[in-house]
């Protein structure tokens, strides 16, 4: 498979990675740990180079599954994991204090059964510290040979520029996709401006672009696409547009729908590298073909032409996640100076109860009224 770099890095990976976190997290039933070794092994035997794994994903049992399976190719595949919630667990809060960073570093390194860290991203930005203490302290992890290169995820651009500033970022992880396009406004750019990498997670919309979700599929219990507007049968049969587009596009290319969504991404930039995850090897192997289709100039303009039309409905988070989200915009509560950083913690941990738990379709997300006092005292955005 081709390589790339992400940015200015020279950090040299596979063009499309693969995302390892709905192997045993956020979908549904957790794959045998025999079969999902077996599908990683699988990915690299085709090309892939570029694994992508978290603390939290499990917790724990993602990164020991990834580090089984890569344990005898170590020195052929580049491991990337994440950082930034206290314990290890997404309910329990964000935590990017130093003392943090450092057990969960050493942790990761004894389930991925390797002595560096090639990638170490911050899985979120911590409400309650700095972005340079974080970067600071990752700084010293490479000076001492535990970690190659920094990332983020998620971050916004002020946060992405501070960070940068005390230790360059490799990659910053976010989403997008066709179906989610918010990063062109001003992360783009950035990271551009900058020579930072894009790794752009559910780069098929979680699954809808593939053209095998539709108003009336029903997802396993465990599954967090039941907490989310974005999969509500309304919207699903609404959002048919985008797909029926990507359709067209791959039958007159002779392809799929997932590879011309992929090889989209590849057409954006030469420093994105997408990481769509995979729970059967036919599905690995129709995402990996994406790195043969080439589209044309005229075929990138038919899609923004009839992009530009269509409107997509549904928030990729819960509502009360996404009040949150919007008004964070990328930053820690200190950049913003707000002082209830324990409250937003609470919000956060509420965010993960909905998401996780009310798994039956059903939305039970409160009102945004209910929470904006827990929040500090200016409007939500709506």
């Amino acid at each position: 498979m081709e390589k790339r770099v992400l940015g200015k890095s020279g950090l040299e990976v596979s063009a499309i990675g693969f995302g390892c976190m709905g192997l045993s997290h956020s979908y549904g039933t957790v794959t045998d740990r025999g079969e999902a070794i077996r599908l990683i092994r699988a990915a690299h035997d085709r090309g892939v180079t570029f694994f992508d794994t978290a603390e939290v994903y499990g917790p724990f049992t993602n990164e020991d599954v990834v580090g089984e399976a890569l344990q005898p190719i170590r020195d052929q595949v580049v491991i990337a994991t994440k950082f930034g919630f206290r314990n290890g667990v997404i309910a329990d809060g964000p935590d990017s204090r130093p003392e943090t960073i450092r057990r969960a570093v050493e942790g990761s390194l004894k389930r991925l059964r390797t002595d560096t860290i090639d990638l170490l991203y911050q899985h979120r930005v911590d409400p309650d510290v700095p972005v340079e203490d974080v970067a600071g302290t990752v700084k010293d992890l490479i000076a001492a040979g535990k970690v190659r290169h920094f990332g983020m995820s998620e971050a916004g651009g002020e946060s992405i520029r501070k960070a940068h500033a005390v230790q360059p970022l490799a990659a910053l992880q976010s989403e997008y996709s066709l179906f989610w396009r918010e990063p062109e406004t001003e992360i783009i750019p950035l990271l551009e401006e900058l020579g930072i990498g894009l790794v752009p997670f559910s780069p098929l919309g979680k699954g809808f672009l593939t053209g095998t979700i539709n108003e009336k599929t029903t997802f396993p219990t465990g599954d967090f696409r039941n907490a989310t507007s974005r999969f509500d049968t309304e919207n699903r049969r609404a959002n048919q547009a985008i797909v029926d587009l990507v359709r067209e596009i791959a039958w007159n290319k002779g392809t799929t729908p997932a590879q011309i969504a992929l090889a989209w991404l590849l057409a954006r930039r030469p420093w994105i590298v997408p990481i769509p995850g995979a729970r059967k090897l036919a599905h690995l192997e129709d995402d990996l073909g994406a790195v043969n289709v080439r589209l044309s100039g005229q075929d990138l303009r038919t899609i923004e032409k009839r992009l530009s039309s269509i409107t997509l409905r549904g928030e990729r988070y819960p509502a009360v996640m996404e009040a949150l989200r919007r008004a964070l915009k990328g930053r820690s509560c200190v950049e913003r100076g707000w002082t209830a950083s324990p409250e937003v913690t609470s919000v956060l941990t509420l965010w993960h109860n909905l998401c996780l738990t009310r798994q039956d379709g059903v939305s039970r997300d409160p009102p945004i009224a209910s929470i904006v006092g827990c929040l500090p005292p200016q409007p939500l955005p709506s």
